[in-house]
């Protein structure tokens, strides 16, 4: 997956809200149709039995400032499912204990194609709950409280190969919200989550580039699992 997410302000992200137990009383989503990695998103957690909604930096990893904290040099945007079980990886202990997610209408892949960078969008009927991992900072000078977060990638799935060959997101299904948020969840009943699966039907559709969106020809339809 490449790092761009669309968050329109849309019905179906709102929904998708309601369903993760948020209302916008607290919070309303960060929102925008080009959102590029290491900006700041929108994220549901659970902490002490209580869902939230938290800006988040699309960077998991961060480094201290003197005034905050900025996204280190390592990449991090995504976390390999394959980094999961590494002990000393950044992901490892967000995947056992800070899990969100992030909810969204769409993604962006990028594929070389002739050497030349070949971009297509893809949104959800329903709106899309990305499978994500947070970490909390804390500055030590200022004291200041700092969430960032990663989207778990799998491998390509064979319906997104043609749009991008090196990774897919994890999409959760409604039924593993639940299970997925709570800092004390078995992972493993998440196993099968890390194969390639499309629960959800994507329309997609080729882009000039990223900050054009207008698509580009006919629009297609990659059906569910």
């Amino acid at each position: 997956m490449c790092g761009r997410l669309n968050v329109i302000d849309c019905p179906e992200v709102i929904d998708l809200c309601g369903q993760l137990g948020i209302t916008f009383e607290d919070n309303k989503p960060r929102t925008g149709r080009f959102i590029r990695a290491a900006s700041t998103i929108s994220v549901v957690i659970e902490k002490q039995n209580r869902r939230e909604i938290q800006d988040a930096v699309w960077w998991l990893l961060l480094e201290q400032t003197e005034t905050g904290f900025k996204p280190s040099s390592y990449t991090s945007f995504n976390t390999r499912y394959d980094k999961l079980d590494v002990i000393r990886s950044a992901g490892y202990q967000s995947f056992r204990h800070q899990r969100c997610i992030i909810p969204a209408k769409g993604f962006g892949e990028t594929e070389q194609v002739n050497g030349k960078p070949v971009y297509h969008d893809f949104t959800a009927e329903d709106g899309l709950a990305l499978g994500g991992l947070y970490r909390e900072w804390v500055h030590q000078v200022t004291g200041e409280i700092v969430y960032s977060c990663s989207v778990i990638t799998l491998p390509p799935h064979p319906k997104l190969m043609a749009y991008h060959t090196k990774a897919s997101p994890l999409i959760l299904s409604e039924d593993y919200y639940d299970a997925w948020l709570s800092p004390s969840a078995d992972i493993a009943e998440f196993r099968p989550l890390l194969e390639p699966h499309l629960c959800v039907g994507l329309t997609g559709y080729k882009v000039k580039k990223p900050s054009q969106p207008d698509p580009l020809g006919d629009e297609f339809y990659l059906q569910p699992d």
